[in-house]
C-alpha cells in the first residue's frame, strides 16, 4: 500500500499477495462504481481479461449481495447457492469454496473482497478475522479517488444512467411509480437597497394579501376536505403567515433601506441561523415553515414561479424530490398529479408527511444524497413499504411493477367486495381484525375496510404536531372525535407513548444513549402524573358515558400496571365528585413489550382486562436487536420459534385466566405471520388500514384447527426461522397469502 505507482498497479499487486498469505486459488476486489454497480477492478486467479470488464448490479450474484447487505457471505460450494451469478469470461466455474468481505468506509459499502479455492470448505474464523483487516486498507485505497475519480464516474459504457437503488424510512406506506421532478425553489432577488420605505411597505401589504389570498385557496381543495390532523396542521400553516413577530420583522427591515425582496431574504436568513443552533424537532419543523412562507412571499413579490409546478411540462405521473418542505409547497403540485414524495429529511410526524397522508401517496424519508443522485425527469419507482426508491428501473422492472400496481387495484377491488364478509376461518373461527390509528384519518378507514373497530389509537401523534401540550379541553375534542368518526365499533385508546423515538417539541430532557429502552412511556407518565391525569380525566370525558378501553404502554412490571391504574381510578372518582358522567364500561390492559413481563404473568392476569401484544417492540427487546439499526434490523425473523413459543405460551395463559387477548404491531399486517398468529391461537389482531383486506382473504381459506396443530409441531425445531415452512404449508393447503 505505502509502495510506489499507481493505485491500480498497488491493487493488482496487493491481490496477489492476500492470495499468497491466505493460501486461496482465487482473490478478486470488486468497486463499487456509479450507477450501483460492482466492477471488477483486481483479480488473481481469475482471466485477467476480465478485469473492467465484469460489473454486476448491488444485489446481483453473491458480490452484490454482500454489497446490498453489508455482510459476510461463507460458503462451501458458491454455486450451489441461490444469488451465484455465472459470468463465463471470468473462468470461475471450476472454484467452488467462495468468501466475500464487504469493504466498508464511512458507513457505506465501497466494494467487496473475495477469496476462492477449488475445493468444498467453508473458511475458518480466521481467515474471516484476516479479510476483515484487510479491507480496511482496502478502504482506504478506493476512498484516495485515484481508483475511481470524479472524472470516470460517467464512462462510455453510461454508468451514471445505470439502475439505481436508494434506501430511506417509511413515511407513508404505497407503491408508486413516476417522473422525478425536483422540488428545489430559488427566487432572485432584484435589488437591494430602496430609496423609499413607504412605497417598499405597500408592496409588502400588498404581496401579503395576495399570498394570504392564495394560501386560503390551496386550503380548499377538495381533496383535504376532510376533517383530521391535516386540517391542523393547515391551520397551523395559516397562522404563521399572520405571526406578528414575523411580520414586525420585516417592516422594521424595510425601515432599515431595504427593498421588500431584501427584507424577506434578510429576516428568513437571521430566523435560520437561530433555528439551526436547535436541536429540537419541533422548532426545526418550524423552519421549514417559515422558509416555505419566505419563498412564497418573495414569489408574489417578483412575479416568479415559486415551484417546478409552473412548468407546463409537467409529467402526469410525478415523483417528488425535496430536500424538505412545508405543507403548502406540497400543495403547490396538482394533488392529481402527484404519485409519491421523496425527501433527504422528514419524519412521519412533519407536517408535510401529515398532508401527503391525508392525499395517501407514498412517502419516503430520510434518504442520503437524494438530490445529487437523481436527474429531473428520470423514471422513479417508490416502494413505500420498504423504504426504497428504485431510479431509471429497466423496462422489464418498470413493467413488472405497473402489473403490480395493477394487481393491487385489482386486490382493492376484491378486497372491497370481501369487506362486508365475516372474517370467519374455515372451520367457524371468528377473528376480529382491528385498525392501528393514530390520526382521524385512520379512524375514518373503519368503514371502508369493514374492520371490527380500532385495536390500537396511538395518542401521542396528535401531540406531535401541536405546538404545545394540549390542555384537558384540547384532548376532549380529539377523543370524541375519534369516537365519533368509529361510530359506535370499539377503540383502545393506548396513553401516550412519549420518548425514544417519539419526542414531543415541547417537552424537553436530557438525550439518552439508548432512548428506545430509557425514559419513555409508561415511565414518563409515573414520572409526571399530572400528564397523565389529564390525558385519563381527557379520555373519561370524552367517553361520556360510552365503553372505553384504556391500555398502558411499556409496562415492565405488574407494580407500574397498579401504580397508572390507581391514577386512573383517582380520575374516575373525581369526575363523579363533580357530577359528570362515567364510561359505560372501563376495560383497562397493558401492552406487552418487555419480555420481562412474561415472568410476572399471573398476578399480572389477575388483574388486567385484557392484554395486547407489542410485537414491534417485543420482538427489538427479544432479541436485543434494534430495529432501527440497518445491520441487524432484519437479523432475526419475527418467525423463529423462540418467539412463536413465548407468543403460544402467552396465548394458552391468557386464556386459562379468561383474559382477552390481541396482537397490534406489524406483525399482524402480513398474511404469512397473521396465519401464523391464528395457529397460535390469537383470534384479535390489529393492523394497518392497508392490511385488512389482504388478511381477510387469507384467514377465510384457513383451517385453524389443522394450522394450530401444524404450528405446534414448529415450536421446538432449533431453526433459525420456520417462515419457509409457513409458506409451503399455505400453498400446499391453498391458503391465499400474498407475500412471504
Amino acid at each position: 500500500m505505502s509502495g510506489h505507482g499507481k493505485a491500480q498497479e498497488r491493487l493488482d499487486e496487493l491481490v496477489k499477495v492476500i492470495a499468497s498469505e491466505v493460501v486461496a486459488e482465487v482473490c478478486t476486489v470488486y468497486v463499487r462504481r456509479a450507477g450501483e454497480v460492482l466492477e471488477l477492478f483486481a483479480t488473481h486467479g481469475l482471466n485477467p481479461s476480465a478485469v473492467h470488464k465484469t460489473r454486476l448490479r448491488v444485489d446481483e450474484g453473491l458480490i452484490g449481495d454482500i454489497a446490498a447487505h453489508a455482510r459476510v457471505l461463507n460458503l462451501a460450494d458458491a454455486q450451489a447457492h441461490p444469488k451465484f451469478a455465472y459470468r463465463p469470461e471470468t473462468g470461475e466455474e471450476i472454484y467452488h469454496s467462495f468468501l466475500g468481505v464487504p469493504i466498508l468506509r464511512g458507513g457505506r459499502v465501497r466494494g467487496v473482497l473475495a477469496i476462492q479455492n477449488k475445493a468444498k470448505r467453508e473458511y475458518t474464523e480466521e481467515e474471516i478475522e484476516a479479510l476483515e483487516m484487510i479491507v480496511v486498507v482496502l478502504a482506504e485505497l478506493i476512498a484516495g479517488g485515484d481508483l475511481v475519480g470524479p472524472s470516470e464516474q460517467i464512462t462510455a459504457e453510461g454508468n451514471a444512467i445505470l439502475p439505481l437503488r436508494m434506501t430511506g424510512i417509511r413515511i407513508n406506506s404505497g407503491i408508486a411509480m413516476g417522473v422525478a421532478v425536483l422540488h428545489q425553489p430559488r427566487v432572485d432577488i432584484p435589488a437591494m437597497f430602496a430609496d423609499d420605505p413607504d412605497a417598499e411597505e405597500k408592496r409588502l401589504n400588498a404581496a401579503l394579501s395576495e399570498m394570504q389570498d392564495a394560501i386560503e385557496d390551496l386550503f380548499s381543495a377538495s381533496e383535504l376536505s376532510e376533517r383530521g390532523e391535516h386540517r391542523e396542521v393547515l391551520e397551523t400553516y395559516h397562522l404563521l403567515a399572520r405571526d406578528a413577530g414575523w411580520l414586525r420583522r420585516l417592516r422594521e427591515a424595510i425601515a432599515s433601506g431595504l427593498t421588500a425582496e431584501a427584507s424577506v431574504q434578510k429576516v428568513q436568513d437571521d430566523i435560520r441561523i437561530r433555528m439551526n443552533m436547535a436541536t429540537d424537532p419541533y422548532i426545526r419543523e418550524r423552519m421549514h415553515d417559515f422558509e416555505d412562507l419566505a419563498r412564497r412571499l418573495l414569489q408574489h413579490l417578483t412575479g416568479s414561479p415559486l415551484t417546478a409546478a409552473g412548468d407546463a411540462a409537467l409529467p402526469d405521473d410525478v415523483v417528488l424530490l425535496a430536500a424538505n418542505m412545508g405543507p403548502a409547497e406540497l400543495l403547490d403540485y396538482e394533488p392529481h398529479r402527484l404519485r409519491a414524495l421523496l425527501l433527504e429529511e422528514g419524519s412521519a410526524t412533519a407536517h408535510v408527511a401529515i398532508v401527503a397522508r391525508a392525499l395517501d401517496i407514498p412517502v419516503v424519508g430520510r434518504i442520503t444524497d437524494l438530490l445529487a443522485r437523481i436527474d429531473p425527469h428520470d423514471p422513479v419507482i417508490v416502494d413505500g413499504d420498504n423504504g426504497q426508491v428504485f431510479v431509471r428501473p429497466g423496462e422489464d422492472i418498470q413493467q413488472m411493477v405497473a402489473d403490480t400496481i395493477q394487481a393491487e387495484t385489482e386486490r382493492r377491488r376484491l378486497y372491497a367486495a370481501l369487506r362486508d364478509e365475516e372474517p370467519v376461518t374455515l372451520d367457524g373461527q371468528r377473528i376480529a381484525l382491528n385498525l392501528n390509528a393514530g390520526l382521524l384519518i385512520d379512524v375514518q378507514q373503519l368503514k371502508d375496510t369493514g374492520a371490527d373497530g380500532i385495536g390500537l389509537y396511538r395518542t401521542e401523534i396528535p401531540f406531535m404536531v401541536r405546538a404545545e401540550f394540549p390542555g384537558v379541553e384540547g384532548q376532549t375534542e380529539l377523543y370524541s372525535n375519534v369516537y365519533e368518526i368509529a361510530d359506535g365499533k370499539p377503540v383502545m385508546f393506548r396513553t401516550l407513548d412519549i420518548g425514544g423515538d417519539k419526542q414531543l417539541p415541547y417537552f424537553h430532557d436530557v438525550a439518552e444513549e439508548n432512548p428506545n429502552m430509557g425514559w419513555r412511556a409508561v415511565r414518563v407518565a409515573l414520572d409526571r402524573p399530572s400528564m397523565l391525569r389529564q390525558q385519563l380525566r381527557a379520555l373519561i370525558r370524552a367517553a361520556n358515558g360510552r365503553d372505553l378501553s384504556i391500555m398502558f404502554p411499556m409496562v415492565a412490571e405488574v407494580a407500574e400496571f397498579e401504580a397508572a391504574k390507581a391514577i386512573l381510578e383517582i380520575e374516575i372518582q373525581r369526575e363523579k365528585k363533580r357530577g359528570g358522567v362515567t364510561p359505560g364500561k372501563l376495560r383497562v390492559g397493558v401492552m406487552l413489550e418487555v419480555p420481562g413481563l412474561m415472568w410476572q404473568l399471573p398476578p399480572l392476569l389477575k388483574r388486567v382486562d385484557f392484554i395486547s401484544v407489542g410485537s414491534n417492540d417485543l420482538f427489538q427487546f427479544l432479541f436485543a436487536s434494534d430495529r432501527g439499526n440497518p445491520r441487524v434490523a432484519n437479523r432475526y425473523d419475527v418467525l423463529s420459534p423462540s418467539l412463536l413459543s413465548m407468543l403460544r405460551h402467552l396465548v394458552r395463559a391468557a386464556n386459562e385466566a379468561n383474559v382477552d387477548i390481541s396482537l397490534c404491531g406489524e406483525m399482524a399486517g402480513s398474511p404469512v405471520e397473521a396465519m401464523t398468529l391464528i395457529g397460535l391461537g390469537f383470534r384479535t389482531i390489529s393492523m394497518a388500514p392497508v392490511r385488512i383486506g389482504d388478511v381477510r382473504a387469507m384467514l377465510r381459506t384457513v383451517d385453524a384447527a389443522a394450522l394450530a396443530n401444524y404450528v405446534d409441531s414448529l415450536i421446538d425445531l432449533p431453526d433459525h426461522s420456520v417462515r419457509q415452512k409457513l409458506v409451503a404449508y399455505a400453498r400446499d393447503h391453498n391458503i391465499a397469502i400474498t407475500t412471504g
